[in-house]
């Protein structure tokens, strides 16, 4: 084990998550979020459609958090030296408003081959009770995968509004609370969401979800950024580390990528990109 203590191993097995581990210290997430901010103001707004989808690709610091060697620690001790990022997305709840993400497990539209997939939900600001905090229900992950239901709520913070079509009891979830550099880590069948944020403060997660290089995609091309080990497989194009934000090849690169994966997301709908006005959720 190089970061997680066996009894954290054990819990993510058992119960579908580890609720909190220190991934960088507040000051560098303080940082990172000041540089998202920034570009936000001099762009004129949030972060809106595929710019909320790997990220990662257009910011270097964001490339940073995703290759962070005490997150990629963690996950190597629960899926081995081998790691991809498959993709990452920002859940950013802005202040005083509806936007919510319902309960859901996060494979069910991702056309991945197995569930060897885990979220690393990084805080770049607090995460609690008061700003929509996200839940789990433990041990959820061990029903393997469950039907959804797909709303297109505007409010929802999900691509496609999809929410289990089971009830849930959420009087046994529990509730994930984060400072700025924490995050936590969830199995990818593991039933999680979030109610909305009515605090006068903007809630700001990083998720990013790593896979070992077994997995495959299973609807179409898809690509991935190496972050540790070797490649033999070779399921998945590799993509490139960006070196100044918002190069022009790369945000040509990340448009073709992300109207591909917007492709296998929202497959069986009239959607074709995150940018398209039907779409709602996360990427609007």
């Amino acid at each position: 084990m190089k970061v997680l203590t066996q009894a954290q191993a054990e819990q993510f097995w058992r119960d579908g998550y580890v609720p909190k581990i220190r991934v960088m210290s507040r000051e560098d997430a303080e940082r990172a979020r000041a540089m998202l901010e920034d570009y936000e103001r001099r762009t004129g707004g949030p972060l809106r459609g595929n710019l909320r989808h790997k990220a990662h690709l257009l910011f270097p610091f964001l490339s940073e958090i995703v290759r962070n060697n005490r997150l990629l620690d963690a996950i190597e001790d629960l899926y081995g030296p081998n790691l991809y990022c498959w993709t990452s997305n920002f859940f950013i709840k802005e202040a005083r408003n509806p936007a919510f993400v319902s309960w859901h497990q996060d494979a069910t539209y991702w056309g991945l081959s197995s569930p060897d997939v885990v979220s690393a939900w990084v805080a770049l600001t607090p995460s609690n009770m008061a700003n929509g905090a996200m839940g789990v229900m433990p041990g959820s992950h061990k029903k393997q995968q469950l039907p959804h239901r797909d709303t297109f709520d505007k409010n929802n913070l999900l691509t496609r509004g999809q929410e289990v079509a089971v009830e849930v009891d959420e009087s046994k979830a529990a509730y994930l609370e984060l400072e700025p550099g924490e995050a936590s880590l969830h199995h990818v069948l593991l039933v999680h969401g979030s109610p909305p944020n009515p605090s006068n403060h903007r809630r700001i997660g990083f998720a990013i979800r790593y896979i070992p290089t077994s997995v495959r995609q299973l609807h179409g091309e898809d690509s991935a950024t190496l972050v540790r080990g070797i490649d033999t497989a070779r399921n998945f194009e590799h993509e490139p580390i960006p070196t100044r934000e918002m190069e022009p090849e790369l945000v040509a690169l990340h448009k073709q990528i992300t109207e591909r994966n917007a492709q296998i997301l929202y497959r069986g709908t009239e959607i074709k990109s995150y940018d398209d006005p039907a779409a709602r959720g996360a990427y609007r």
